[in-house]
């Protein structure tokens, strides 16, 4: 008898939060593109995704008038959303524009036709607004940010400086790839004037990046993010979250601005219409280094439209953790007993409490994640539960984390199964967590492989169970009705933890 599709499917809704989907349309001035969300929240999901490269903002500031071909276009694509946004029984829309239509004058014009073309009323978004917005979307998507945001679009640049949740003053400038190109005549040495001239005049912005961190937010940056990645044999092909020394990315950039973009290593993966304003991004981006001297550059994947979404939370959902609130929904989805988790969390803060290292408030955040997400390959055959978990959380879309966070919760979920030698791991994963995060990741992986023998996934063990250093000594002890439970196997799991941290281990029966 086979299974009924719609019965898994209506089990699978009742564990997540239901609702209508979001979507938020961008007209930018380069691409018009439609993201559609799972709803507003804390960590949205991404449900659909879909950009068309128009080129609206292609001689406006030569012309002064929205090209009619890129109009054209950018109303077909609109037509062609709203019907998507239809079938996928959107339940609210929000359209925004940017610096294209804002400084053409047809613009008016063109946001009637569009408003009419995608059936939603548009936002024409200052500069100061979409600042404002991007700030948002890097706040939504990074823990703790520290530093300057910097979004690229087709028209404009936009920065503004970022401290947590507080955000200052932004400012924007005619530096977008296309405005870039049409300003300079097609001169890359041209180019690099004009944007060196127009960062001088960005003010704090700038004067305050020294030593921070620069989030890279914008298409055409994380493109070259992309081929940087390619450049580099980086294989964690994860933009949100990746990191960029600005020495080696001089280097880089220099090369991109220096070759025909059809010759760069992985190019094929930027479409056409982009590969001509590579060099202009380039351009910007390390007037930006040079005139900011940041610690950093972390690409970001949330930006305007993320923040949009932010902004409509309250203080409350705001605070939430979006790298917990999105593990707590792949465990919903995907574990045997989604309770198990939290129980998970409660155990090993209670063993990592009797060990004489402490952690870090950062290592026993992202400990957390990876107790929600330590069953999410329970379904896979068990010779690929490992390596299927590892790929699952690597390359999860979760924000709130960064690569080496990443490489940890893989590879903390990866040694749960295949075990701890360090040999086990992957070389890029290793070598991403670093040496602290990878031995917590081996610690924590070796109990979790205590755990599981004791609590089979379910609910209510872990709790009557407890494990702990006590006088030098691990200790699980066990009640007298689940005595039963000691094994060999658990014997042995428990003692390959002690090896780990260099003491004896043991199982106690309660009296």
């Amino acid at each position: 008898m086979g299974l009924d599709q719609t019965a898994l499917n209506e089990a699978a809704l009742a564990r997540i939060e239901p609702g209508a989907p979001v979507a938020i349309i961008d007209i930018g001035s380069n691409s018009v593109r439609l993201v559609a969300y799972s709803g507003i929240s804390r960590a949205p999901t991404p449900l659909y995704n879909e950009k068309v490269l128009c080129g609206l903002g292609r001689n406006v500031l030569s012309t002064g008038r929205l090209n009619e071909e890129a109009v054209r276009r950018a109303l077909q694509a609109l037509a062609r959303f709203r019907v998507l946004c239809e079938a996928m029984h959107v339940g609210q829309v929000f359209v925004l524009a940017t610096a294209a239509a804002r400084d053409a004058e047809n613009g008016p014009a063109f946001l009637e036709a569009a408003a009419a073309a995608c059936g939603h009323p548009i936002e024409l978004l200052s500069g100061r607004r979409e600042a404002e917005l991007s700030a948002y979307g890097v706040i939504s998507g990074f823990h703790a940010p520290d530093g300057v945001v910097g979004d690229l679009g087709g028209g404009s640049l936009e920065l503004v400086d970022v401290r947590g949740s507080a955000i200052g003053s932004g400012v924007t400038m005619p530096l977008g790839g296309l405005a870039l190109q049409d300003l300079s005549g097609g001169s890359l040495k041209k180019a690099r004037k004009i944007a060196a001239e127009a960062l001088k005049k960005a003010g704090p912005q700038l004067d305050t990046l020294k030593g921070r961190t620069f989030y890279a937010v914008g298409g055409t940056w994380r493109a070259l993010a992309r081929l940087h990645q390619a450049a580099r044999d980086y294989r964690l092909h994860v933009m949100h979250g990746y990191s960029i020394e600005p020495n080696d990315e001089l280097s880089f950039l220099q090369v991109v601005e220096q070759s025909d973009a059809a010759t760069l290593a992985a190019v094929e993966s930027v479409s056409e219409a982009r590969r001509p304003l590579l060099a202009y991004g380039a351009v910007v981006l390390e007037e930006v280094i040079r005139s900011g001297r940041p610690r950093e550059i972390a690409i970001s994947a949330t930006g305007v439209r993320e923040g949009l979404l932010f902004e409509k939370l309250d203080d409350a959902a705001r605070a939430r953790d979006p790298l917990l609130l999105a593990a707590a929904e792949l465990n919903r989805l995907r574990c045997r007993s989604p309770g198990h988790g939290p129980e998970l969390q409660a155990w090993t803060d209670a063993f990592m409490a009797s060990l004489s290292t402490p952690e870090t408030a950062d290592e026993r955040r992202l400990r957390h994640a990876a107790c929600l997400l330590a069953d999410v390959g329970w379904r896979t055959h068990p010779d690929y539960r490992g390596e299927q978990s590892l790929n699952v959380i690597a390359h999860a879309s979760f924000v709130g984390i960064d690569h080496p966070g990443r490489a940890y919760l893989a590879v903390a979920v990866f040694f749960r199964h295949e075990g701890v030698a360090p040999e086990k791991a992957s070389p890029l994963l290793r070598q991403l967590a670093g040496p602290r995060l990878f031995e917590q990741a081996r610690l924590l992986g070796a109990v979790l492989r205590v755990a599981f023998p004791v609590s089979v996934a379910m609910e209510g063990i872990l709790p009557r169970t407890p494990l702990a250093m006590r006088d030098g000594v691990i200790v699980l002890t066990l009640p007298q009705d689940l005595k039963d439970l000691a094994s060999d196997r658990l014997s042995n799991r428990l003692r390959g933890l002690g090896r780990l941290l260099g003491v004896e281990a043991r199982i106690e029966i309660a009296a």
